[in-house]
């Protein structure tokens, strides 16, 4: 049994595949049952489309993704090397 879009698709990697639709001004796709892209409107090389979804889920534009994922792996460094500092300072604390 076929899945809905099967074929349609190009394959990104293991995990992940490009589903290429075209679609018009008003009409929507779903994204399993709590998502909903509509194509409101297009406009030279603009393309305006109403998202609904889940109050709790987040959105982000792509830009915005990925400053956020620079951002968190930063944090995540600069804390690893607060941890070592910390550690250090408390060695030579103990021997003293």
């Amino acid at each position: 049994m076929k899945r809905a879009g099967q074929g349609l698709g190009i394959t990104l990697d293991r995990r992940h595949s490009m589903l290429i639709l075209t679609r018009r001004p008003g009409e929507s796709l779903h994204l399993g049952e709590d998502i909903k892209i509509k194509v409101l409107g297009v406009q030279g090389k603009q393309i305006k489309l109403g998202l609904e979804v889940p109050r709790d889920m987040t959105v982000y534009r792509e830009e915005v993704y990925l400053r956020v994922q620079e951002q968190n792996i930063e944090a995540l460094d600069s804390r690893d090397d607060d941890l070592l500092a910390a550690s250090s300072l408390w060695q030579e604390t103990k021997k003293k």
